[in-house]
């Protein structure tokens, strides 16, 4: 008897994949109190924005605590750059234009600090910020395409010798890669940046080497079914261990496969196909309960083939994920697990004493706990989890987004009000604990209210925390994303209209099983597990 997510994925095979499906609520309207919210997130913005010009301008982070500035991401301005899209929604014109005409007199050939600059970061910071500054201001700044172009010209430089997966840092002096391993997050999160490039350059060069890239990883043998390893060497096209995980490493090459087929509206089925699988394979091998508060979440699998109960501030972008893709192929199982991810990432800040998410968190499920290096939970941490249903294990906070991400996504599809109050709750916090300086800055502890600061704010407080808070007491119809496909930095590009209609014309609504895997059998697959080629490996036909 065939099971019914093995027959999904058959068809799957077998036929392409309509995008067709919407992924906002119909008819959504935010209710009219939660605009002042918007105004509060406005404050946040602006405030933060002067703090960054008055102690850091034209460097890449400002230090708020000591009033200073720090250059991570090569010097370059990250936090400007990464910000020009959101002061563009904002309608911070003047502050836009600024950023612009600074913009205009960089550099993107030589690195201001360290030779060594990250092909990933610079792509879905830079590249992108200029990218999607350009396209929502009406194309009017051609220099952001021209320096866009001018940095991505160097970063290429980390393909050579004929690798499809290029090597994660070039040296801008030498012009030479980095040679060492890289993770599937740094080489497949590429996609989106380079094929707007590619759209505005008229140069296919890109996109091409983008999508290589992502195409070697999905069709490189997984540790699980469509769930690739977290490491990678591109000199030898191998997995580097079989550690698989939806956070930090590996995340963004996950959101970016299905974020790739609806921005391109590509007839090419591969991308919705390798999504599809890594979200059935992760129902079938990933997906546990927590014993207490029956949180849904999922586990990491070690190189062991071992589950770890363990979660991360980073992972928490899969719920918004799953639910987007969810509607976008017109699956109410993955939207409804996407739901529950979201809720017991959410769940994370509101049982802390500063209603902010910890960086590292646990579980315990029917089949384990997290398998630390010690393997023991101390009696502090089981006191939590008994109260709370998961444990903290890196309890800092440096601003991250992907938590409320993934709640802007859930109210985006459902309309629940829920996620405007957990919003305003988030947004009341960050005033309450994080402000300094007229700034905002990451905390150590987010169990303590007197926690000690960390004295950093990185470019994506601008471009990802503030644009999900300000888009959730928004207008629905700005940036809808019917209509726009973000980046893994929130950089937004507007897509074509969904197609409703593929080859034979009718929207394929894929179907997984609905129990997750929550006790201790877990399967033993191969290393050497492909996705499925064709409707006859899938079901374990002879062609008959």
């Amino acid at each position: 008897m065939i099971s019914s997510s093995r027959l999904a994925l058959a068809l799957l095979a077998a036929a392409p994949l309509a995008l067709g499906g919407n992924v906002q609520a119909p008819g959504l309207q935010l209710p009219e109190e939660y605009y002042a919210q918007r105004e509060i997130v406005k404050g946040m913005f602006t405030s933060s924005y002067e703090a960054y010009k008055k102690y850091a301008w034209g460097h890449d982070d400002l230090t708020p605590v000591s009033k200073n500035y720090t250059d991570s991401r090569n010097g370059w301005g990250a936090s400007l750059v990464d910000a020009m899209p959101t002061m563009y929604i904002m309608g911070l014109d003047d502050l836009f234009h600024e950023a612009v005409d600074y913009v205009s007199g960089v550099d993107f050939s030589e690195s201001k600090t360290d030779d060594t600059v990250s092909i990933f970061e610079s792509s879905i910071r830079y590249v992108a910020g200029m990218l999607s500054a350009y396209q929502m201001s009406g194309e009017q700044d051609d220099v952001l395409v021209e320096k866009a172009k001018q940095l991505a010209d160097k970063l290429i430089l980390g393909w050579i010798d004929g690798n499809a997966v290029p090597y994660g840092y070039v040296n801008f002096t030498s012009g030479k890669p980095v040679v060492d391993t890289t993770n599937i997050a740094e080489a497949g999160t590429l996609t989106l940046e380079y094929y707007e490039l590619s759209q505005y350059t008229e140069d296919n060069t890109y996109a091409k080497l983008a999508e290589g890239s992502a195409k070697q990883i999905m069709n490189t043998a997984p540790p699980l079914p469509g769930l690739p390893a977290q490491g990678y060497d591109p000199s030898k096209n191998a997995f580097v261990g079989g550690y698989v995980t939806w956070g930090g490493g590996s995340d963004s090459y996950l959101e970016y496969l299905i974020k790739y087929a609806r921005l391109t509206n590509t007839d090419d089925n591969s991308w919705a196909d390798a999504w599809y699988t890594a979200v059935d394979s992760s129902i079938q091998h990933l997906l546990r309960r927590s014993t207490v508060g029956d949180w849904l979440y999922l586990a990491d699998y070690d190189s062991s083939k071992k589950i770890r109960h363990i979660s991360s501030h980073l992972a928490c972008f899969h719920g918004g994920n799953w639910i987007q893709g969810g509607r976008l192929i017109d699956n109410d199982t993955i939207v409804n697990y996407g739901l529950e991810l979201a809720d017991a990432c959410w769940n994370t800040y509101a049982s802390t004493a500063t209603g902010i998410g910890p960086e590292v968190f646990a579980f315990i499920s029917d089949d384990g706990n997290y398998t630390s290096d010690n393997g023991v939970i101390d009696d502090d941490e089981l006191a939590f989890y008994n109260e709370h249903g998961f444990y903290i294990t890196s309890a800092d906070y440096i601003l991250r987004p992907e938590v409320l991400e993934s709640q802007f996504i859930a109210y985006r599809a459902t309309g629940d009000e829920k996620y405007l109050e957990r919003a305003a709750d988030a947004v009341e916090s960050m005033n309450k604990y994080l402000a300094v300086n007229g700034a905002f800055s990451g905390i150590e502890d987010v169990d303590d209210e007197q926690s000690k600061r960390i004295d950093d704010t990185e470019s994506f407080w601008f471009a990802e925390v503030l644009k999900y808070l300000y888009l959730i007491f928004d207008d629905p119809d700005h940036i809808s994303l019917d209509e726009y496909i973000l980046n893994t930095e929130a950089q937004p590009f507007k897509a074509p209209p969904a197609k409703d209609k593929y080859g034979s014309g009718q929207l394929l609504s894929m179907q997984v099983e609905s129990s997750a895997t929550t006790g201790s059998e877990l399967p033993i697959v191969s290393a050497n597990a492909f996705m499925p080629v064709s409707i006859n490996d899938a079901i374990g036909l002879d062609g008959a």
